[in-house]
Parts: structure tokens; C-alpha cells; sequence
């Protein structure tokens, strides 16, 4: 039984999951192993080995049956899975400058791996999910969470781009300004310039900019007692409770979502836009009002673009490792594997 592999290494979790020839998942929800990145590659690759030990059994497969497995990190890293020579957040260790951890993953379990960003893999199985894997339509993904990941998938193929950084939509540029109630509000970036959509739409952004600005619109408000960065975290369960203060926040990201959706339209003509996240692990009310936010933070559309539908991506949390699987069964199929 030919099976391919995902796995999603994250900071502090490695989610595995299974797929079939027949693109039917064997594990249906989160089967995690914890995540060593801080330690180093040979620590790290081990430890990606071992939880893929753990999945193969949990799905009731052998090790044997996995003919590919598709890898997917947070960046930068090129298209092809060298990690940053400036390191990263989640790789830290002295040994990670310029790894290449596609090819020291191959090496170590002895298959062909696939590798994308953790951004562009939701982004692949969000498509999927909706169109299947045969589709040729085009569709816009934006990821919510600590930053902003994103992707864009033509004709079931993921945008890389000349060095990796194809959909990399949290950084760019929107006419923040336009979003109203945020008179005078300056929103910075990780990334060192003003404005991009992460610096709006991200629980980064909530923690620097949005909750700062937005306190003393609401004196004596009880996020005013807690850390910011803790407070930051509350924001979304608040604002799904109906908190002023908190909604007004999920607002302002939902209307910036609407001007980077705004010119996705008008650069690709998408069939679909999607938003997956951390911020849209909610109940349905909360994401249809969310959604309808979004619309409302778009500019006027022409009559034929208007109709575009926004999904949720399904399976949120799982969506990095059932996106890298997609890539991996792809590989399979072109090398005769499944």
C-alpha cells in the first residue's frame, strides 16, 4: 500500500500526516511529536524520524509503504529547502545557517522529500480542499497567526518564485490608512518598513500596534492590568464574546485583509480567496461576521469580480502538514512511486 507523508515542523510541535494514492488522509486529526529545531539539524532530522515512526503506526501502515514525504518550515528558505544563511526564529542553532533541510531529511529517512513554507502548504491544501488535486482554477490564501503566511496556487501548483518568497503576502504592501478608525496609527513590521498586511492582520501586530492604539480609546478596560503579549493572546476569545474594544481590533485586521484581497483580485482574477489561522479558530457566527468585515473593508468592485467566494480553510490546524502530503503525493505520481 503506496502511502506519502507530511510532515509540518513547527517551534514547538512536528504535526505528521498520511495520504493514499487515492488522496484519501489516514489520520484525521493532530498527530504530533515534539519539535527540537533549537538543538540543531542532526537533533532536529532525528526527531523528525522518530514521530514518523509514531504516524506510520498510528495510521496502521508500515514504514515501508512510504514511498515520499513532503517537509514543510517556516522560512526564509529557498524554494528547494535551504534555510537562511541569517538564521530564523525557530532556527536558532549555529548549524542551521544555509542547511539544506529537504535534502538532509532525504538523506536521513532514505525517501525522496518535497519541501515547502509552512504558508505555502496551507495555502496547497486549502486549494485542494476546495478544488481537488486536479483543479486548474486559481485561488488566494492568507494564514493568521503569530505573522502572516499566505500562498497562491495556479492551476494546482504553488507560486516558489525565483528564490522562495513567492506569496509571501503578509509583507505586502496595503493602504493602511484607508482602514477606518485608525487615524494616526502606525503600523511597523517585523520586516523593518511600515504597512505591510502582517503589521495589521497578525497577533504580532495586535501585540505592537493595534492594542496599544486602541487602549485608550477604552478607558479603565481590564486588557489595561495584563502584559501586553499575554493581553495580545486574549484579544480573540474577547472579541468573540462580543468585547467593544477586541472586536474593534478584529475589525481593522478583517478590513486590511480586504485591501490585500482587494489587489489580489485585480492582479490574478482568483476563483476562490481563503483565510486559515489561529485568529479564525472560532465559531461559525464569529467567522461569517469576520468574513463579511472583510468585504467591507474592500473597495468597490467591478459587478463581475464582486461574486468572488471567501472561504474558511478547513482543518486549520493540520493544514501545513495535509498541504506538504499534496506536494509529496504530486512527486509521487511524476516518479511513478503512486
Amino acid at each position: 500500500m503506496e502511502v506519502v507523508a507530511g510532515v509540518d515542523l513547527g517551534g514547538t510541535a512536528i504535526n505528521y500526516t498520511l495520504v493514499d494514492r487515492d488522496e484519501k488522509f489516514l489520520i484525521e486529526g493532530l498527530c504530533e511529536h515534539p519539535a527540537l529545531a533549537r538543538q540543531g539539524p542532526e537533533v532536529c532530522l532525528k526527531q523528525i524520524e522518530d514521530g514518523l515512526g509514531i504516524a506510520v503506526r498510528q495510521a496502521g501502515v508500515a514504514l515501508s509503504d512510504v514511498v515520499a514525504v513532503g517537509l514543510d518550515t517556516p522560512g526564509p528558505a529557498s524554494a528547494a529547502g535551504q534555510l537562511s544563511a541569517r538564521g530564523s526564529t525557530n532556527f536558532v542553532h549555529a548549524d542551521w545557517a544555509g542547511f539544506d533541510i529537504r535534502e538532509g531529511l532525504a538523506k536521513r529517512l532514505g525517501k525522496p522529500v518535497t519541501y515547502l513554507n509552512d504558508g505555502n502548504a496551507g495555502a496547497l491544501w486549502g486549494h485542494f480542499s476546495i478544488f481537488g488535486a486536479n483543479s486548474q482554477e486559481v485561488s488566494i490564501t492568507t494564514v493568521i497567526g503569530t505573522g502572516l503566511g499566505g500562498g497562491i496556487i495556479i492551476g494546482g501548483e504553488v507560486v516558489k518564485g525565483r528564490k522562495g518568497f513567492g506569496g509571501e503576502l503578509g509583507h505586502v504592501l496595503i493602504p493602511y490608512q484607508s482602514v477606518p478608525g485608525t487615524s494616526g496609527l502606525k503600523p511597523g513590521c517585523n520586516c523593518g518598513r511600515v504597512g505591510c498586511l502582517e503589521s495589521m492582520c497578525s497577533l504580532g501586530a495586535i501585540e505592537r500596534s493595534l492594542l496599544p492604539y486602541f487602549l485608550p480609546k477604552f478607558p479603565g478596560h481590564e486588557l489595561e492590568k495584563v502584559d501586553r503579549h499575554q493581553g495580545a493572546k486574549l484579544v480573540r476569545g474577547m472579541a468573540e464574546k462580543g468585547d467593544p474594544l477586541s472586536k474593534e481590533i478584529f475589525r481593522v485586521q478583517a478590513n486590511s485583509m480586504g485591501l490585500l484581497f482587494d489587489e489580489m483580485i485585480n492582479t490574478f482574477d482568483p476563483d476562490a480567496l481563503i483565510v486559515g489561522g489561529g485568529a479564525l479558530e472560532t465559531g461559525k457566527d464569529f467567522q461569517n461576521w469576520f468574513l463579511e468585515q472583510i468585504r467591507a473593508g474592500m473597495p468597490p468592485q467591478r459587478e463581475e469580480q464582486a461574486d468572488i467566494p471567501i472561504y474558511v480553510m478547513p482543518n486549520g490546524d493540520t493544514a501545513g502538514a495535509r498541504g506538504a502530503a499534496i506536494e509529496a503525493l504530486k512527486l509521487a505520481r511524476q516518479s511513478g512511486l503512486a
